[in-house]
């Protein structure tokens, strides 16, 4: 579900710009385990709780993501350089 709040914060041309750089979700070695989470969803409520000043554990439900889901992506994609890569192809934008 993407509300309008969600609209404001990840409009369409920022995803389109974010998507691509976004690592992919590798297969658990042992099998099993959820299906992955919406990376739209997971980045938009990052990107709420970074602009806004939430605290985590405040994240709003409305976002479809439970807050150690976001968390969690947020530290591998943080691990991942993915906050430096968006920032450089704002940049080149």
């Amino acid at each position: 579900m993407v509300d309008a709040l969600s609209r404001r914060l990840v409009p369409d041309e920022l995803w389109e710009l974010v998507e691509p750089l976004i690592p992919e979700v590798k297969d658990r070695p042992q099998g099993g385990g959820r299906a992955p989470a919406n990376p739209r969803m997971v980045f938009t409520a990052i990107v709420y709780v970074l602009t806004s000043g939430c605290a985590w554990r405040w994240l709003p439900p409305s976002f479809g993501v439970k807050v150690p889901t976001a968390h969690r992506w947020f530290v591998r994609w943080t691990e991942a350089g993915l906050w430096a890569r968006i920032h450089h192809a704002m940049l080149d934008e």
